[in-house]
């Protein structure tokens, strides 16, 4: 009796044995094992420059490019909602991915990328909408740093500028970034007076984020506000300044003057879609923006808490909120502003590959 019920423990533990081998076997985490078996595949091709990408319409020109060769190795690999492309343009290799709209997914999306693949550097193009109105539709802005503007501390109705804000002396919330009040842009017979035109939704206070660099100690956090892109990078891409860009959609149909490569000092990102003027102005005159989209301060601020190297390529495909001669028509123009950042990419990325290395961000951030 006691042999058979040792017998039946034995049965039984070696069946859960085998279910445990098999589970470690089938998946680690949310990865199949057949999967990792790829992503190593595939890595052996690296170190790669990663080339992240808001939308299929900024992806797409690339796809289409012979500047952009697949790889034979593994040309596509699936990974968790992501597809990840890899390929050749010039003699650097690269692993492209679609991030998709908003700050949530390029920030995601290139985590994901970070922690799957070799990366030295990483490279994020597509269209942006414009702050500047001393450029216009079809120009590609390399911004020196990225900000996030749509992280807010709002304040409470019947406090102003001298009123701490909650949690301040906590080092959760700053003034130092200043705020934006909504009574300022009151319009119609309240607005010249101060009292008449106080709104009770008062001001919101741009905030840093919150980071935990991977060269800091865990969990104590830093805060960034302003990220600079790489130093190499940037210098690099001043190259590019004089590259010449088309200006016609036809033979009719063209822009008042050739597109321009140009880097700027700024460019802001959040999650909101700026298509209004006074908003846009506020932003140019107190942070200093050019280009105004939703991803690239994700991007920047994932690639500076790895350490990372990283730059932001971005064509202007209209002026926020309108005004210009031809604020209209930017999506006459769309296809002529994305084309124009994919051309910049193709022509930036060889330039990297001049100087390679696994680890050649140590010395540039």
């Amino acid at each position: 009796m006691a042999g058979g019920r040792t017998q039946h423990l034995l049965q039984v533990a070696a069946v859960l044995a085998a279910a445990v081998v098999l589970m470690a076997t089938a998946s680690e985490g949310f990865i199949s094992k057949k999967t990792w078996s790829a992503i190593r595949r595939a890595d052996r091709d690296g170190p790669f420059v990663g080339l992240v990408v808001p939308n299929a319409y900024e992806m797409v020109p690339v796809l289409n490019s012979p500047d952009f060769k697949p790889s034979s190795n593994i040309p596509i690999l699936d990974v968790q909602g992501r597809r990840f492309r890899f390929g050749t343009i010039g003699s650097q290799n690269v692993v492209m991915v679609m991030t998709g709209l908003s700050m949530l997914n390029a920030g995601l999306t290139t985590q994901l990328l970070l922690s799957l693949f070799r990366v030295k550097g990483i490279v994020h193009w597509g269209i942006a909408g414009n702050a500047n109105e001393d450029l216009q539709i079809g120009d590609v802005t390399i911004p020196e740093s990225w900000a996030h503007l749509s992280l807010w501390n709002w304040q409470r109705h019947g406090d102003g500028p001298e009123n701490e804000l909650p949690l301040e002396n906590a080092g959760d919330y700053t003034r130092e970034y200043g705020f934006l009040n909504f009574s300022d842009y009151t319009v119609g017979q309240d607005a010249g007076n101060p009292e008449l035109a106080a709104n009770t939704l008062n001001s919101v206070w741009y905030q840093p984020e919150e980071i935990f660099p991977i060269s800091g100690t865990p969990e104590e956090r830093q805060h960034a506000f302003w990220v600079p892109v790489n130093k190499r990078y940037y210098a690099l891409a001043g190259k590019l300044e004089g590259l010449e860009l088309p200006a016609c959609v036809n033979a009719t149909t063209c822009l008042p003057r050739a597109p321009r490569v140009t880097r700027v000092p700024r460019g802001c990102s959040a999650n909101i879609y700026t298509d209004n003027a006074s908003y846009r102005q506020f932003i140019r005159s107190h942070f200093g923006c050019t280009p105004v989209e939703m991803e690239s301060a994700a991007v920047a601020l994932v690639a500076h808490q790895h350490g990372v190297p990283f730059i932001t390529i971005r064509s202007l495909s209209d002026l926020a909120g309108g005004g210009s001669s031809i604020s209209n028509e930017a999506a006459t123009f769309l296809d002529i502003a994305a084309q124009n950042a994919v051309d910049v990419m193709l022509k930036f990325v060889p330039l990297i590959a001049r100087r390679g290395g696994e680890q050649e961000h140590a010395a540039d951030m």
